[in-house]
């Protein structure tokens, strides 16, 4: 199916749609309270002490996790799907990265700090982060336990073995890294606790055009071989130029 294609739908009067428009609107309000409630459950979890002593290689030199938050008490990681030597990142890592590069500003006079993770050496990243023009701090854990530990990168060993852990089950992978989010605090007595991850499609609601095509007719519309975001997105400084 193209672009293109043609759809329809019943065509029906002002009245007949308002009165459809109000039956999916009391649906609407109640996943809104839904989505209120888990993400009130969410703030709830039990959190876990880390104890281990991560350390990244960053612009700035060698930092710590503790050094990431950056002075304030709340650190999102984005996870992104970059391995050592692959030359650019995941292409739906980096989708989701336009998303969250504008939240920066917001997040940071909110305290709360924003970094992206990968295992490739810092000079791989960087040549691709300037590629994008993204200014989200974006260090390596390249050498570190740190995405093994949080489990978004998996040894070829696990692999062979149908023993890795994805998304608190076991996964049947064929790629050494995967995407996630995680979520830490940091309390007044420099403790800092794992309070969150997310991973496969629990990450998607970052991922703003995804909720604009959900309100369009044809949706996602990702009719391709692979039924996600593989058939038809790109890195930004690929797409061609419309005639």
């Amino acid at each position: 199916m193209s672009a293109h294609d043609a759809i329809s739908r019943p065509v029906v009067s002002r009245d007949d749609w308002l009165a459809a428009r109000k039956e999916l609107l009391a649906r609407e309000k109640e996943l809104t309270r839904l989505r209120d409630e888990l993400n009130a459950k969410r703030r709830a979890m039990p959190w876990v002490k880390v104890e281990k002593e991560y350390a990244f290689d960053t612009l700035e030199g060698r930092k710590t996790l503790a050094e990431l938050f950056a002075g304030r008490s709340q650190l999102i990681v984005h996870h992104f799907m970059f391995g050592p030597g692959w030359g650019v990142g995941c292409i739906g890592c980096s989708f989701t990265a336009d998303h969250i590069e504008g939240t920066r500003v917001h997040l940071e006079h909110h305290d709360v700090s924003l970094v992206r993770v990968s295992r490739a050496p810092l000079d791989e990243i960087e040549a691709y982060r300037q590629r994008m023009g993204w200014q989200v701090k974006w260090v390596s854990s390249h050498g570190s336990d740190f995405n093994y530990d949080y489990q978004v990168s998996f040894t070829p060993e696990a692999i062979a073995q149908g023993a890795v852990t994805y998304n608190y089950a076991t996964a049947n992978v064929s790629i050494e890294d995967l995407s996630g989010l995680s979520v830490f605090y940091r309390n007044t007595n420099g403790e800092t606790f794992h309070t969150y991850s997310t991973y496969g499609r629990g990450d998607e609601l970052v991922d703003s055009t995804y909720m604009l095509l959900d309100m369009t007719p044809k949706g996602r519309n990702e009719t391709g071989p692979h039924r996600n975001l593989m058939d038809w997105v790109k890195r930004h400084d690929e797409y061609e130029l419309e005639k």
